[in-house]
């Protein structure tokens, strides 16, 4: 990985640590990223960390540009990747596959779709070499996934399949965005998949919908009084396919304030995910499903 510093503006600094999605990438720039908000930098202001990128905004009046950029430098060599070790949590996301909802919203852009012809469902499956609709909600919903950002859109996460490389599901956006897209969608661009926190505009294929609240500003959700984001990077989820029962029932526990997520402490280790994928992944999911 070669990473590359550019300046944004008066005030910002942007680092690049590699052009493509890595673990080892989110773990380098989480290094840095820690490193910086720990060293207290005279003039930084805000640090925003992203998929395999961060940003550094700060005051040119308390700190030179090429000062910062020197610091920046500093830390980025001396980042140690060789114990990287992330104390964490994974959360069971259930997710209503093929629901109502995302199924007439997707209809009314076909337009702007690649295969106007099928469902965004049928359409990725088929780019993927899986035969049925179902197998691929299985690939998609068998494994965990990494949150390796939040944000773009107040609380949206971006989570990243953790499985091998030649194993990831890809998928493009729509050929241009959508105006609507509904709360809680479960969406897929390139290799990540998403949850719309809010209704609006989109561009990443629609596969499900949960009823699981991840933003909520009034902070009136049960699990989200303390903070009104639910995801944090480095999160793990794991999808739950459900049905149409299921998915009322979450809604109405929900609505009385009685809804728990499935969440479980974990510790994750990077170089004994990258030793044993799938022994680690079976790990994590004997965690989650541990009584």
């Amino acid at each position: 990985m070669t990473t590359r510093f550019t300046f944004g503006g008066d005030e910002h600094i942007f680092v690049e640590i590699s052009e493509e999605m890595s673990l080892e990438a989110f773990f380098k720039s989480l290094s840095i990223t820690n490193a910086v908000r720990d060293t207290e930098i005279k003039g930084v202001t805000e640090i925003c960390p992203a998929n395999a990128s961060f940003q550094i905004k700060f005051n040119p009046d308390l700190i030179h540009p090429d000062d910062l950029l020197t610091e920046l430098k500093r830390i980025e060599q001396n980042a140690d990747l060789s114990d990287a070790v992330l104390n964490t949590r994974i959360i069971e996301i259930p997710v209503f596959y093929q629901d109502p909802w995302t199924n007439e919203t997707l209809m009314r852009f076909r337009e702007r779709h690649q295969d106007p012809t099928v469902t965004d469902l049928e359409y990725s499956a088929r780019i993927n070499g899986y035969d049925t609709v179902e197998s691929f909600i299985a690939a998609h919903a068998g494994s965990p996934w990494f949150v390796s950002m939040v944000g773009f859109v107040s609380g949206l996460p971006f989570l990243y399949q953790m499985v091998e490389r030649e194993k990831q599901i890809q998928v493009p956006k729509y050929l241009s965005p959508r105006t609507d897209t509904p709360k809680l969608t479960v969406g897929y661009g390139g290799c990540f998949s998403c949850i719309y926190s809010v209704r609006g505009a989109g561009g990443y294929q629609m596969f499900g919908i949960t009823p699981m609240p991840i933003f909520d500003p009034e902070q009136k959700t049960s699990y989200l009084k303390d903070f009104m984001v639910f995801f944090k990077p480095g999160d793990i989820v794991k999808w739950k396919p459900i049905n149409r029962e299921e998915y009322d029932q979450a809604l109405a526990e929900v609505d009385a304030g009685t809804f728990e997520p499935r969440i479980r402490e974990v510790v994750f280790s990077l170089d004994d995910f990258n030793k044993d994928i799938e022994g680690t992944n079976t790990k994590l999911e004997e965690i989650l499903y541990a009584n």
